[in-house]
């Protein structure tokens, strides 16, 4: 691309762009069939197998790459809280008024048992209910005096929901349900006045386990005149494609987090393979096991020759004022190009955490980026397509094509640092209007 074609060439690159076609890619993922797309699950396996596909469309050089992961909390079955306060009986919704707690230990069967305070002279055989903010304290002596279990405050999202999540602290040696701060309260508010223990009785189950299984990355190498050419750019693309999983008896389609990313990078990939001149070392990676602590990106990113730039995407779904950049390893020069991006484009950056797979690479010595566009619904049932604007998609996707084509004109530059300079909060500009459904 010379420098008196290259605006007219991405130019014609945006405009390839295509909001149906990423649509399109989270409605597959986001089907019931891949089952929330939980690492290890036959839903997880056939959307890497899905994705897989797709890249060998643009004659990608495809790679399935399995991994070990040794720890997922695992929901076998629906988990059960429900109090009795004289005659009158309250049973809870899980994930709306309850929600098991990821130190807890298995409760495969409902036990029935009196609840209790945390300060209550005996707790053996009964349930706990933990101070506000002090769970920890009551699962110690719950643990020490033989208590059935812990009952602990937990608040919900903007959607009323409490989001999922399979990876977490050590297990304790009690079952820990954490439930809506408001019924906490009320509990709270029951045994302080007056009732005895026996008032309130408690039935609970956590039905969870930690199991080991097996990941699978999915790795391409695009097609490119970049390959063999001295200081040519080389990038990796990447975004990981599983979700928290469904739960066994509702859905969790992980359509925001972050099959919205995997859709954007794929699409990126497709534009720039087949309409960018300038020679490019393209790669992209969907990784496995986020979810769990980024297992997937920790098993790649020892493998990824040094020298590449990493771009990870996680979140495309909702775009609010500006996208969240975190930049890790020797990125200077890749920040400053993807400010550049950032300005032809019209989309806002700005600095912000990006606790996801650009971490990892970072971590290895690459110069890496993460970034983020929104999540809406994060985890959640209502985490839905319906909630993934094309708008957002068309902006993420714009920018991965134009920072990866600006990389690959400036290859000899890419990692040296750049004139424009690294600010906490990058310029904002204006969006680009959405173009037209394509």
């Amino acid at each position: 691309m010379s420098p008196s074609g290259s605006g007219q060439e991405l130019a014609a690159l945006m405009e390839q762009v295509s909001a149906q076609r990423m649509l399109a890619t989270v409605r597959e993922l986001a089907a019931d069939e891949f089952t929330g797309r939980r690492v290890g699950t036959p839903g997880g396996r056939a959307a890497a197998d899905w994705l897989a596909r797709q890249l060998r469309a643009l004659d990608a050089e495809v790679e399935l790459d399995p991994f070990p992961v040794s720890t997922v909390r695992e929901l076998y079955r629906t988990p059960v809280l429900r109090w009795s306060i004289g005659e009158r009986m309250r049973r809870l919704e899980h994930r709306r008024e309850f929600v098991e707690h990821l130190a807890s230990a298995e409760m495969s069967q409902p036990q029935t048992a009196p609840l209790v305070p945390a300060d209550s002279a005996d707790v053996r055989d009964r349930w706990v209910l933990a101070e506000a903010g002090d769970w920890a304290r009551a699962c110690d002596r719950a643990e020490a005096e033989g208590a059935v279990g812990v009952l602990m405050a937990r608040g919900v999202d903007e959607g009323g929901w409490m989001p999922k999540m399979i990876a977490g602290p050590t297990v304790r040696a009690v079952p820990v349900i954490g439930m809506r701060t408001d019924l906490h309260r009320h509990l709270a508010d029951t045994l302080a006045g007056g009732g005895t223990p026996a008032q309130v009785q408690v039935t609970g189950s956590i039905p969870l386990r930690s199991v080991a299984t097996e990941g699978l990355n999915v790795h391409a190498r695009l097609p490119s005149t970049g390959r063999h050419v001295p200081g040519v750019a080389r990038v990796l693309l990447t975004a990981h494609f599983d979700g928290v999983g469904d739960d066994p008896q509702r859905r969790l389609p992980a359509a925001a987090d972050n099959a919205s990313g995997v859709a954007a990078v794929l699409e990126a990939a497709r534009v720039l393979s087949s309409g960018l001149s300038a020679p490019l070392d393209l790669s992209v990676a969907f990784l496995d096991a986020e979810e769990t602590g980024a297992w997937g990106s920790a098993h790649h990113a020892p493998q990824v020759p040094p020298g590449t730039v990493v771009i990870n995407l996680d979140g495309a779904a909702q775009l609010h004022q500006a996208a969240s950049i975190e930049a890790g390893g020797p990125a200077h020069a890749l920040l400053a190009t993807l400010d550049q991006a950032g300005r032809l484009t019209g989309l806002p950056l700005r600095a912000g955490s990006m606790a996801s797979d650009n971490r990892r690479y970072a971590s290895a010595g690459l110069a890496a980026i993460g970034i983020g566009m929104g999540m809406p619904g994060y985890q959640t049932p209502a985490e839905t397509v319906e909630r993934v604007e094309a708008a957002t998609l068309l902006a993420a996707a714009r920018l991965l094509v134009a920072t990866v084509a600006l990389l690959a004109t400036s290859s000899t530059e890419a990692n040296e640092p750049r004139g424009s300079a690294v600010r906490q909060v990058l310029p904002r500009g204006h969006l680009l209007s959405p173009a037209p459904a394509r």
